[in-house]
């Protein structure tokens, strides 16, 4: 399963075209100063240290490395702010796939808001859907899993996610 993920904000003045990229990436291919920078902010947050100083001692970062990474890494919460996910999906053009594909989903506790069928063309469609996960238990990788694994689902990929 495709682990990237890329979303587009526009912020003035910054990159190509004043717009910054950017992607949604697995845990293991961070630097560990990226992921201690996170770990930094926690503790910071939840008010579980005060200082700076402290958190950057208590997860062995230095300071200069916080504040390089701090507005620019963010660890993304799937129970948090984003709660609605964009799936594209190859489907094959036989009755009732999309069906199936729809009761899983909902099985799962994605509430679906939006679908885009294109045309089928060599007996398989491509679907885009825009599914509300706020209610889903498990996390959107194993729904993901899950359609693939379906008989008539030659693909399904995360493409975005927003609130």
């Amino acid at each position: 399963m495709q682990s990237t993920y890329s979303k587009h904000r526009g912020v003035t003045g910054v990159g190509e075209g004043n717009r910054r990229r950017y992607y949604l990436v697995a845990e293991e291919i961070l630097p560990e100063a990226m992921l201690k920078t996170v770990q930094v902010k926690t503790l910071l947050a939840s008010g579980e240290v005060e200082r700076v100083h402290d958190a950057v001692s208590q997860v062995g970062l230095s300071r200069s490395a916080f504040y390089k990474y701090r507005d620019l890494v963010h660890l993304y919460d799937e129970e948090g702010r984003e709660h609605v996910v964009t799936l594209s999906l190859i489907l094959e053009h036989r009755t009732g796939v999309l069906s199936v594909v729809l009761d899983a989903i909902a099985r799962a506790g994605g509430n679906v808001l939006t679908i885009n069928q294109g045309m089928p063309v060599h007996q398989a469609a491509l679907v885009t859907v825009m599914v509300d996960v706020s209610d889903m238990t498990n996390p959107v990788d194993a729904l993901v899993k899950t359609l693939v694994g379906m008989t008539g689902v030659r693909r399904a990929e995360i493409v975005g996610y927003s609130q």
